[in-house]
């Protein structure tokens, strides 16, 4: 079943939608969406590691003006959206704490919680809601953003073939990672504040 999942996912990623399936992946994540872009990006990547860097960038823009729609979630529809889908994701004891942290972390709370798999809607709907100046939100998620989203399509352009090998042949250990690491990371957000 992992096996016809992960073929699929490969075959996909190699059409014409593919790309901007990431970039609606990517810009969801960052404000609503619970599944990070790496799923896609990972598979198109090993797919054609020739434009791993186009789709890089194509992650990396969308995840930041996802972001910019987080933040402005947090900013003015706090009340009322931001709080749902804080809550939603059981976050919502956390956000007070987190905009305290804002007035003496902020960057690098941006910086350090952008490249970790804590769900970054968090960060951009709390930088909103904490009135972290906007400019230096869009560049720090810039930098953040564009570090890790470049970080595993460079991994992946220069050694994917052993990678993708090393994924076909422990699929399910992969997988189980994959998604260790996200439940790890709405755990940490959770229980970090």
């Amino acid at each position: 079943m992992l096996r016809d999942l992960y073929d699929k996912v490969i075959k996909l990623s190699e059409r014409k939608n593919a790309l901007p399936t990431l970039a609606a992946v990517s810009f969801a994540e960052s404000s609503f969406f619970p599944i990070p872009p790496d799923v896609i990006l990972v598979p198109m990547c090993l797919a054609q590691p020739q434009k791993a860097r186009l789709f890089a960038a194509v992650c990396t823009i969308a995840s930041v003006l996802g972001g910019i729609l987080g933040y402005f979630i947090g900013a003015f529809l706090y009340d009322t959206l931001g709080q749902w889908l804080i809550s939603l994701y059981g976050y919502g004891d956390s956000v007070e704490a987190f905009r305290e942290a804002y007035a003496k972390w902020g960057a690098w709370i941006i910086l350090i919680k952008g490249m970790t798999p804590i769900p970054y809607k968090i960060v951009t709907i709390a930088s909103g809601f904490a009135g972290y100046d906007f400019f230096m939100f869009v560049l720090l998620s810039l930098i953040t953003r564009g570090a890790r989203f470049f970080l595993v399509a460079e991994l992946l352009r220069i050694y994917g073939d052993p990678i993708r090998e090393f994924i076909e042949k422990r699929l399910t250990l992969v997988l189980t990672g994959f998604l260790a690491a996200i439940v790890g990371g709405f755990f940490i957000a959770k229980y970090a504040f």
